[in-house]
C-alpha cells in the first residue's frame, strides 16, 4: 500500500545555521520498503555484471577430427578424440557461456525504491540552500571547508546532490576520496545506500519531488 508523507527538511544557509524549511510530499511503501528497494538494488547490479566469461565445449574446440591411436592393441585407454574434456586443452564440461544478466522493474518500482530509500535516509540528510556558491574558480580547500562547516566528516561516504554539475563544482569534488556528486535527475539507489551522509540543494530536492514522485 502507497501512502503520502509530508518530509519537513531544515534548510541550511551557507554559515551552517538554520535559515529556513522546506517539506516536500513522496509516496512511500511502508509495507513492503525493503523489499522494493531490494530488487531495484539486484536489478542495478546486475545491470554492472559484464557476463562475458566464456569457455570453449568440446565442439567448440580446434582439432581432434581423428582418432588419436587404434582402439586396440595399444595398451593405452581407449580415446576417440583429443577435444575431450578428459584430455588437456580439450573442452570444458558445464563451463560458463557468454550472458546477459537482466531483471525485470518497471519504472513506477524504480522511482518508489527511490523514494523509500531517501525516506529512510532522513535522519543522515542535510538539505542547503547553495552547497557552493563560488563559481568563479574550482577549490577543492573550499568544498572540505563548506562540508565541515555542516558538521560533517569527510573520513565518511559523502553524497552530494545538485540541481546540475557545474564544472566548478565538479572539479573541485572529484579529488575528495569519500565524496560522489550526481545531478537530482541522475540519482541511483546505490549510491543513496553507500552514502553515510546525503547533502542535498535545495533546487535538487524541488527536482527530486517532481522527478521521482510519479
Amino acid at each position: 500500500m502507497i501512502n503520502q508523507v509530508n518530509i519537513k527538511y531544515d534548510i541550511l544557509s551557507s554559515k551552517g545555521l538554520v535559515k529556513s524549511s522546506k517539506t516536500i510530499q513522496l509516496k512511500i511503501s511502508q509495507s513492503n520498503s525493503m523489499y522494493i528497494i531490494h530488487r531495484a538494488l539486484i536489478k542495478l547490479l546486475n545491470k554492472k555484471r559484464q557476463g562475458s566469461a566464456n569457455c570453449k565445449n568440446r565442439s567448440e574446440v580446434q582439432g581432434g577430427g581423428k582418432k588419436p591411436w587404434k582402439q586396440k592393441g595399444t595398451g593405452r585407454a581407449r580415446a576417440g578424440s583429443i577435444r575431450s574434456p578428459l584430455w588437456k586443452g580439450g573442452g570444458v564440461i558445464f563451463g560458463p557461456k557468454t550472458k546477459e544478466y537482466k531483471t525485470k522493474l518497471n519504472k513506477k518500482e524504480k522511482q518508489l525504491a527511490l523514494r523509500n530509500i531517501l525516506y529512510n535516509k532522513y535522519a543522515s540528510t542535510t538539505v542547503v540552500e547553495d552547497f557552493y556558491s563560488t563559481t568563479n574558480k574550482p577549490s577543492t580547500k573550499a568544498i572540505i571547508q563548506k562540508i565541515n562547516t555542516l558538521k560533517i566528516t569527510t573520513t565518511n561516504k559523502i553524497l552530494i546532490i545538485v540541481a546540475k554539475k557545474e564544472p566548478n563544482i565538479y572539479l573541485s569534488t572529484r579529488n575528495i576520496k569519500n565524496i560522489e556528486l550526481i545531478a537530482a535527475n541522475q540519482i541511483n539507489i546505490l549510491s543513496i545506500i553507500n552514502a553515510k551522509n546525503i547533502i542535498i540543494e535545495t533546487q535538487a530536492l524541488d527536482i527530486i519531488a517532481k522527478v521521482y514522485n510519479g
